[in-house]
């Protein structure tokens, strides 16, 4: 099957040069082997072309936020990368930059041999301006592949202010994309066309990551320059640990996700997100166990597209529940993304969202909290303070608390402006599935973004729904949670 056209962008006036060597898979977002879109694009080309394919996977070391942590979890899916491509017709090439500025040039060089260039499309973060700038410099055809949800994000160029209004365009529309979908096994097709070597004078200059890096240890990780305060997490990235993270979700979770996704003491949520924003699993995928686990048929989708939550899919309960998470609410922050460039700034809320949070700016603060407070978790809130413990220390925190953790920032910060400045910091530096579109719609969302205003108007939060800790500890069993993060804390 080839690549829909809906997914595909052609980025430059660069033409395809027949007599190039191969053809460059710039590896950027979508960090696997299997479901995905752009490799089944370079797959393709390199049918049409008669040439083999390349794969450069490159990892910079100077993007915000850079760390042990975030680093070892892209690592961790190169290895498998590498393991998945090596007997292969495909040429794999993990490069991992030593410190700032050593990768510069490369991707030119490669390029310079290459009879076009395929990547990733994605629309967050420093990737949509690190792609244009290379759409300036390369001297072939650039070509961006979305593989980034179910339903391409070229249907629409609206941006969606609501998840209902969202969910009802996905039901009258999402039908019809169904049936495209990327190759589970790709390099089942690819051609037997061998590249013989990559070009000596690259290798030399841009040396490949060493195995010992690949493999993680201490002293390769050492030698690049990140942060090094922000540790890995016990969670290991790639493909495999995504894959095995999947099954155990649909096997033992999925059932009871929609009466039990908040509970506390036995957590029933799918953890999948930071596989999900590394590229180690697709959404087809996910979508496609789910299918398999419900035995379900497009024959079983309601003939009403009326925007509600469940009974549109025709599966359990459990089931609805997860796709509206995975489908409805993911993809509608890729929609905001896609459509608006300022999807990470306060101006991008809601009207009466923004009006009312300045309205009530200069409102008194009970407490006012640094940022290193913040970071330490040094506030008055066992809550909070054990959720921001949890960030710290996993790389996330409960789906129902990061809404709560959020909106008390906003709480207690002397303006709108300086928290989300918190907000975003924080996340994106300890949290494994930040810098994602999802991610910016959970932040916005306790500003109020994808909501609508609520009574009574409160100090502060003005007409922005409001969250407690003291509800909380009545609508969640805490008593564990509690307990297991006061402990990490005093032993830190």
């Amino acid at each position: 099957m080839t690549v829909p056209a809906t997914r595909i962008r052609i980025l430059n006036d660069g033409a395809v040069n027949a007599g190039g060597d191969y053809v460059l898979y710039w590896m950027i977002a979508s960090r696997r082997t299997t479901w995905n879109f752009a490799l089944d694009r370079a797959i393709e080309l390199s049918r049409e072309l008669a040439k083999p394919v390349l794969v450069l996977e490159a990892l910079r070391c100077d993007y915000r936020w850079a760390s042990d942590r975030l680093h070892r979890f892209v690592i961790d899916g190169m290895a498998d990368n590498a393991i998945s491509l090596e007997d292969t017709p495909v040429t794999y090439y993990p490069y991992v930059e030593p410190s700032s500025g050593e990768s510069r040039g490369l991707l030119e060089a490669l390029a310079t041999h290459a009879c076009c260039v395929v990547t990733d499309y994605f629309p967050a973060f420093f990737l949509p301006r690190a792609v244009a700038t290379a759409s300036e410099r390369l001297p072939v055809r650039l070509e961006e592949v979305d593989s980034n949800g179910l339903l391409p994000l070229s249907a629409s160029d609206d941006t969606f202010t609501t998840a209902y209004s969202f969910r009802r365009f996905l039901q009258k529309t999402l039908p019809d994309h169904l049936p495209d979908r990327p190759d589970s096994a790709p390099l089942a097709s690819s051609t037997d066309l061998r590249l013989k070597a990559i070009p000596s004078k690259v290798r030399e200059r841009w040396p490949p990551a060493s195995p010992d890096l690949l493999d993680g240890t201490e002293a390769a990780l050492s030698a690049i320059k990140i942060d090094r305060s922000v540790r890995p997490t016990g969670d290991r990235g790639g493909m495999l640990a995504a894959k095995d993270r999947l099954d155990k979700f649909v096997t033992t979770g999925l059932d009871s996700y929609a009466d039990r996704r908040t509970d506390m003491e036995e957590e029933r949520t799918s953890r999948l997100s930071p596989y999900l924003h590394f590229g180690h699993i697709s959404a087809h995928e996910v979508f496609d166990r789910i299918v398999e686990s419900q035995h379900w048929s497009p024959g079983r989708l309601a003939d009403e597209a009326n925007g509600k939550r469940s009974g549109w899919w025709g599966m359990s309960v459990g089931a609805e529940a997860f796709l509206d998470q995975i489908i409805t609410w993911r993809e509608l922050g890729f929609n905001f993304c896609h459509t608006r460039d300022d999807y990470d700034r306060l101006e991008s809320l809601p009207d009466w969202a923004l009006k009312t949070l300045r309205e009530h700016s200069s409102d008194p603060r009970s407490q006012v909290y640094s940022l290193e407070d913040f970071e330490a978790a040094n506030t008055h809130d066992e809550v909070w303070n054990a959720a921001q413990r949890q960030l710290v220390e996993e790389g996330r925190i409960h789906n129902y608390l990061r809404m709560l953790w959020g909106k008390k920032i906003l709480e207690w910060t002397s303006s709108p402006q300086e928290a989300l400045d918190v907000i975003i910091h924080l996340n994106n530096k300890y949290a494994l599935d930040g810098r994602d579109p999802n991610s910016y719609s959970g932040i916005f969302w306790c500003l109020g973004r994808y909501d609508r205003a609520w009574g009574p108007e409160r100090p502060i939060f003005g007409k922005v729904r409001y969250m407690s800790s003291s509800n909380a500890k009545r609508k969640l069993r805490l008593t564990g949670y509690l307990e297991k993060y006061e402990r990490q804390d005093q032993l830190n």
